[in-house]
């Protein structure tokens, strides 16, 4: 099995050549990112395995399909970078639906204590031996309530972190898990309550039709003055400009995103000696209450060997069975997981 392997970073060969040689599957690792003007290199491969900033749309699909290539192997939970409509019939998309959920929950929580504990400034401030605590002050989580949007592996993982503290949580999630409320510490709400109530707001949901922009312009209004905003899920449930304007109207009180809507153009780059074209993004890199980190929250030895473990039995089980119990169907149920793996 010949996989190409695109949008390839120094910290993704070890584990991928590690698991791909001892199941059979070899990888040809390329820099560049899957798009139209790079889906040529798939040709002659079996398969192609890609991130989230991959391009994989309705022209990319055509011509993997016109190549033979039958499968697309993410090596994510995320998906919405794939149209999955159209590559039904044509190609199996796997995916990695769980790799390290403690990585980016205990990301987001360093995110938040950064944030409000004013560790980045402090760090800046000491290397000048400038010891002086003036600006810093911050405050407890304990007995501060959190908004928790999405409560599947992750946003579990991040309510035990925020338990842990002594928070309140409220939760909303399309699905909720009746197991998750524990004796009143975590109570399921609509997303009106848990906008108006919340001190800190925490995205761990899939980015879907629903779910775009779920932190608009309208919903913080509905939300508490100084609020703090952690995004560590997709970068387009949050319009960026609409949380620009709160930032700087201080209606939020701090923003903590390791994700951006436009972050494709950007991150996993770098742009040290360029100038900033993105303004927005730009704008929020220099607010003193925002902090932005690179879509790094996976990053993390134990979820990068998961990763690789996963993505490479992916492509072996569907291989040897032509079924995958990580196969993403459009059909089945609106490009949830595939429930028969005999779709097409």
């Amino acid at each position: 099995m010949k996989i190409a392997f695109f949008d390839t970073k120094p910290y993704d060969r070890p584990s991928f050549e590690k698991y791909g040689e001892q199941h059979g599957v070899r990888f040809k690792f390329f820099e560049t990112k899957l798009n139209e003007d790079t889906a040529d290199l798939a040709q002659g491969y079996d398969g192609v395995c890609v991130f989230v900033n991959d391009t994989v749309n309705a022209a990319v699909i055509d011509r993997l399909y016109e190549m033979g290539v039958r499968i697309v192997a993410l090596r994510c939970a995320g998906f919405n970078n794939v149209d999955m409509k159209h590559a039904f019939g044509k190609l199996h998309v796997l995916r990695v639906p769980a790799y390290s959920p403690y990585a980016v929950a205990e990301h987001a929580m360093a995110l938040l204590l950064t944030s409000i504990r004013r560790i980045h400034k402090a760090y800046i401030r000491t290397k000048d031996f400038n010891f002086s605590l003036s600006g810093l002050t911050g405050f407890d989580l304990h007995g501060k309530t959190v908004g928790v949007i999405g409560t599947g592996r992750i946003g579990r993982a991040f309510i035990d972190i925020c338990l842990g503290f002594g928070m309140k949580v409220l939760a909303y999630d399309k699905f909720p898990a009746q197991d998750l409320v524990n004796g009143g510490r975590v109570e399921y709400v609509p997303l009106e309550k848990l906008f108006s109530d919340s001190d800190i707001i925490s995205l761990h949901c899939p980015l879907t039709e629903d779910t775009h922009h779920v932190i608009s312009a309208e919903s913080l209004q509905k939300c508490r003055r100084g609020v703090v905003i952690i995004n560590t899920s997709r970068g387009a449930l949050v319009d960026a400009e609409a949380l620009l304007q709160g930032i700087k109207s201080r209606h939020v009180g701090a923003a903590c995103l390791d994700v951006y809507e436009e972050e494709s153009d950007f991150f996993f780059e770098d742009y040290s000696g360029h100038i900033m074209e993105d303004d927005t993004l730009a704008r929020l890199i220099s607010m003193p209450n925002v902090i932005v980190t690179s879509h790094q929250a996976f990053l993390t030895e134990e979820a990068l060997l998961n990763i690789a473990e996963t993505t490479v039995t992916n492509i072996r089980e569907f291989t040897e069975t032509s079924h995958c119990a990580n196969e993403l169907c459009w059909r089945c149920d609106k490009a949830e997981d595939c429930r028969d793996g005999k779709c097409f």
